[in-house]
């Protein structure tokens, strides 16, 4: 079971899960693509009613395992048709802790956050390359949209309404 800690992007485990997830990206980014350009997230997005960051845990606490993985949902400008928009962002889990369907029970968890806060349509981007992820997205109801932001390292942008 896992379990999910508040945190601001900028405590020490939420940056260390960052910086590992940008790693892996960058390593595995398709080349005919260019670089990764990681961007750390804005603290002050990630703060209740704007925004939440969860820090993945074992459900054990004091269980000495690291955290396994994080992710956040923000508020971002409306949709075009005036919905209350929650972006998904940073969904990752470190690989000794995937296939076990904590990414699905990861999403869901930003997803009823984002509800809370009041969101109407939930929005997010991936990379093509992987393929997992969106996977996941479609399974989970996302379905492909327009471009909605300008991320250098989006190639898929899907949403849904809730």
């Amino acid at each position: 079971m896992l379990r999910y800690r508040e945190a601001a992007v900028t405590d020490p485990d939420a940056h260390a899960l960052l910086t590992a997830y940008f790693d892996e990206r960058a390593e595995s980014f398709p080349p005919e693509q260019g670089s990764y350009r990681p961007t750390f997230p804005s603290p002050e997005q990630f703060e209740p009613p704007a925004g939440v960051f969860l820090v993945v845990e074992a459900s054990e606490p004091g269980s000495g395992a690291a955290p396994l993985g994080c992710g956040g949902v923000r508020r971002i400008p409306p949709s075009a048709d005036g919905l209350v928009r929650f972006e998904i962002k940073h969904l990752w889990l470190r690989p000794e802790a995937r296939g076990s369907g904590g990414g699905r029970m990861l999403l869901r968890e930003l997803e009823g956050r984002a509800i809370a806060f009041g969101a109407q349509e939930l929005v997010l981007d991936t990379n093509a390359s992987l393929e997992a992820a969106g996977g996941l997205y479609r399974a989970s109801g996302y379905t492909s949209i327009a471009p909605y932001n300008d991320n250098p390292n989006a190639t898929n942008w899907y949403g849904k309404r809730v």
